[in-house]
């Protein structure tokens, strides 16, 4: 029984070997692929081509969820990115899909990235708005407060960090029709960048901050009809805050609520030729969306009809131009992600093979091994065995030897001084020992060696029993026909089944008799006697 325990637990040992080889192989291949793909999606983003983009950072997110434990940030991040390249798109359903299952785990997980958790609760309350359920998208945005407020508890307080959602959570307002709401996280976002530029001094950055905070706010006092106010707002911002295409149309916004048209329309033209200068001629429709509708307007507003004209025809041409790009570009990132597929499909079809590869042989290592451990085991019992049939052995030639002697002694005994019950045993081992091996007669029984004695069958029954320590007539007969069995079995090459019949027994009673008088099978005391 133990040594089936101890190949059960051998086979258990090495195929855990084995599994976690293959397992520690696995994880560390899609560990690596899940980076690799992270890198893909954050070189093809930076490129503006999207849908690649979307793309990659689909595939590392789905390698880092197998794992998310491994890799906390990337995981997150692929996810945020891919779930914002979703809503951007128009899939608003499966980025909020993606959003929520990373907030979910965000849930009492103190290695989830914080800041991230900020940022996925933002991109939630956009899509949101998108959906317009803005009562939600408010408490969401409450909910990026509390994040980064938490975030600043634990000792990792960045003014910047509170300023950056103060001022989206005032879009979020702004967005909903809530201008006093707006105006009250924009006086949080202003408090927290004077922190900061008493934290990191004058930069850069602070100021075009504080230009974005002046331009939203004039534009909310303008809502609330607060409109010299929001005169003065726009009038002290210092044209230098006024920076990049952001500013240049929060801007434009501001003056075309205040029905400065023409002023706008200046900003507007601005942002279309800063583009221009860094994108060249390729259009697309959000450009025409963003850049040149908003002009458009502007200049029919402004009265200046002739510039409306031109742009109106630089607008059809621009849709028309627009349609091109976007099939070229939309061709070429298809057939991009069409090759990679093809190319991933290949290395993983090679990589199965390895895999297979590696279970093949570590199922052929473990077979050797077991069957290494099975003929080891097999021949260390084999050894044991005969060793203990040879203690036997010797047992039983010491029992033979000492019972034999006792009847000498018995034979030994002058006839006067032995009872009616020693003379008649002594009478019965003479006849056993005759040449004639009388007792090898299957059918010699208590009556018939009572007839060969000359003698009561009952007179036979006492002087055995009380001779032969109690024994019955078959008992004592059934010894010198196993002995005789023994010697045949030690002394020649007959099968067991003749050397049965040659002692006096039945085959089918042969075997039993044996085992239990001698404690082993009639193969095993060969094997014995003969080494």
């Amino acid at each position: 029984m133990k040594h089936r325990i101890y190949i059960f637990i051998l086979c258990a040992v090495l195929t855990m070997v084995a599994s976690c080889t293959h397992c520690s192989d696995t994880k560390d291949d899609v560990s690596s692929s899940a980076m690799a793909d992270y890198q893909r999606g954050l070189a093809y983003d930076q490129g503006w081509q999207m849908k690649i983009a979307e793309h990659y950072y689909r595939k590392a997110y789905q390698g880092f969820a197998r794992n998310p434990a491994q890799d906390w940030y990337h995981y997150t991040d692929a996810g945020y990115r891919w779930a914002y390249l979703r809503f951007r798109r128009g899939d608003t359903e499966g980025a909020m899909n993606v959003t929520a299952e990373l907030l979910q785990q965000a849930k009492g997980n103190e290695e989830f990235p914080k800041k991230l958790e900020a940022a996925l609760l933002m991109l939630m309350a956009e899509i949101q708005l998108q959906q317009h359920q803005y009562d939600e998208a408010r408490l969401t945005g409450q909910k990026v407060y509390e994040a980064i407020e938490q975030k600043a508890k634990n000792g990792n307080r960045r003014e910047l960090d509170i300023a950056w959602a103060c001022i989206n959570i005032s879009d979020i307002h702004h967005t909903t029709g809530d201008s006093e709401g707006a105006m009250a996280w924009l006086d949080r976002c202003a408090q927290a960048l004077t922190l900061a530029k008493q934290e990191q001094g004058d930069s850069l950055m602070i100021e075009e901050w504080k230009g974005h905070v002046a331009l939203k706010r004039a534009l909310c006092q303008i809502e609330l009809g607060h409109t010299a106010e929001a005169s003065a707002t726009f009038a002290a911002i210092p044209r230098s805050r006024l920076m990049e295409p952001i500013g240049y149309r929060e801007a434009a916004d501001y003056l075309m609520a205040a029905g400065r048209y023409d002023e706008a329309a200046y900003w507007y033209e601005r942002i279309d030729s800063t583009y221009l200068a860094t994108d060249g001629a390729k259009m697309t429709f959000d450009i025409i969306a963003t850049r040149l509708s908003p002009r458009y307007t502007a200049y029919r507003k402004a009265g200046r009809h002739a510039d409306a004209l031109v742009l109106a025809d630089s607008v059809s041409a621009a849709i028309d131009s627009a349609l091109v790009w976007q099939k070229q570009n939309d061709a070429a990132e298809l057939a991009v992600i069409y090759q990679t597929h093809e190319k991933e499909l290949a290395l993983n079809d090679a990589k199965s093979e390895t895999r297979i590869h590696r279970l093949l042989l570590a199922a052929a290592a473990l077979v050797i091994l077991l069957i290494g451990y099975l003929f080891w085991r097999t021949r260390k019992y084999n050894q044991e065995l005969l060793e203990k049939n040879r203690r036997l052995l010797a047992d039983i030639e010491q029992r033979v030897q000492e019972e034999h002697q006792a009847i000498v002694q018995l034979k030994a005994e002058p006839q006067e001084n032995l009872t009616a019950n020693q003379q008649l045993f002594c009478r019965i081992c003479d006849l056993m020992d005759n040449s004639d091996h009388i007792y090898t007669d299957a059918d010699l029984d208590r009556n018939r060696l009572a007839q060969l004695l000359g003698t009561n069958e009952r007179y036979v029954t006492d002087a055995i029993s009380a001779c032969a320590d109690g024994k019955s007539v078959n008992g004592f007969l059934n010894e010198y026909r196993l002995r005789y069995a023994a010697h045949l079995l030690a002394s020649t090459t007959d099968s067991v089944a003749l050397i049965a019949e040659l002692s006096g027994f039945s085959r089918s009673s042969f075997f039993r008799i044996f085992s239990y008088a001698y404690g082993m099978s009639p193969s095993d005391y060969r094997r014995a006697a003969r080494k």
